[in-house]
C-alpha cells in the first residue's frame, strides 16, 4: 500500500485561496492528483496530494504559502457498495482514527482511489495490507 506527502495549506475560508495555490503550483509545473477543501466557516484547510512534492514545497514556500506536511495513505479499492466499509471496520478494530479522508473514482470507474491520514499509520499499514491496492 502506497503513502504518500499530504500537503495542508491552513488559513481563513475565503474566496481565492484555493486559486491562489492552484496558480503557484500550475506556473511551477506541479500537478495537483488530488484536493479536499471541506465546507468551512472561518479558519479551514486545504489538502493537497501532488505529482511532485520537492517542486510544491519549494513553489509554496516561494510564494510564502504557509503549509505542513503530513503522510497519507493512497488506497484503491473496487468501486462497489461496502468495500470502505470494510476498511473502516478493519481500522476500527485495531482502534486506529481516521483524521480525514476522501476519494474519488479512478480514470476507468472501477477502482475508488481513497486518501486517508489516521492517528498511527504504521499499525495501518500492517491492519490493511490485506487489501488489494494498486498505484494512484
Amino acid at each position: 500500500m502506497p503513502t504518500t506527502t499530504q500537503f495542508v495549506v491552513s488559513g481563513q475560508s475565503k474566496p481565492g485561496v484555493l486559486a491562489e495555490v492552484a496558480a503557484v503550483l500550475g506556473a511551477a509545473g506541479v500537478n495537483i492528483k488530488a484536493f479536499s477543501a471541506p465546507e468551512v466557516t472561518g479558519p479551514g484547510k486545504l489538502r493537497l496530494i501532488v505529482a511532485d512534492v520537492d517542486a510544491a514545497r519549494i513553489a509554496l514556500r516561494k510564494s510564502k504559502i504557509k503549509f505542513r506536511e503530513e503522510t497519507a495513505l493512497i488506497l484503491s479499492l473496487e468501486n462497489k457498495p461496502g468495500a470502505l466499509r470494510q476498511v473502516a471496520d478493519s481500522l476500527t478494530r485495531a482502534r486506529i482514527n481516521v483524521k480525514c479522508g476522501y476519494c474519488t473514482p479512478s480514470r476507468e470507474g472501477k477502482r475508488a482511489i481513497v486518501v486517508l491520514t489516521v492517528s498511527n499509520t504504521t499499525k495501518a499499514l500492517g491492519v490493511l495490507r490485506t487489501h488489494s491496492l494498486d498505484e494512484f
